[in-house]
């Protein structure tokens, strides 16, 4: 199974949620990151945040969604739509489901409040992507409605300290 995690620019969140996703996957489920206007470039702190997390950061680019190796089977959006972005809508045969999760390289404040920013997006995709991989996969994959259920509801998950560190 392919996952393609979705935003628009394709240089934090969902770049962080390819690498945690291929990190913790099992065989036979990969996934890519893309965006919809992607930036041309890998926030540096995010790249800076895997490294520190111990998670491969070769190989990761902005790239968009008219270049995918192959087209995916499941599209996660990671834009927050409660922060009034608009999330790309992927327009292929895929289940869809949204994990919104705000911005951080719209972070502002000190070096320490924009680098918890990164911190908090990587900790709400590392808990949705451990819940994802709790799932009985397996069963779930002959499944589509049972699975598309499973990743909206990991979507709607509380998330715990999330907190916004941008200005309004």
């Amino acid at each position: 199974m392919n996952l393609l995690f979705l935003c628009t620019g394709n240089s934090c969140r969902s770049i962080l949620a390819e690498a945690i996703f291929n990190h913790l996957a099992p065989a036979g489920w990969k996934a890519m990151s893309a965006g919809s206007h992607p930036t041309g470039q890998v926030h540096p702190r995010s790249l800076a945040l895997l490294a520190r997390e111990g998670l491969p950061t070769q190989g990761h680019y902005s790239k968009s969604w008219d270049n995918l190796p192959q087209p995916p089977d499941i599209v996660i959006t990671v834009c927050d739509s409660a922060a009034g972005e608009t999330c790309p809508a992927y327009l292929g045969p895929a289940l869809r489901a949204h994990w919104g999760v705000d911005d951080p390289a719209k972070a502002t404040g000190t070096d320490e409040e924009i680098g918890a920013a990164f911190m908090t997006a990587y900790r709400i995709l590392h808990g949705r992507i451990e819940a994802f991989l709790a799932l009985p996969l397996d069963a779930l994959q002959s499944d589509p409605k049972r699975l598309q259920a499973a990743l909206i509801q990991i979507g709607n998950m509380e998330t715990g300290g999330r907190e916004s560190h941008h200005e309004s």
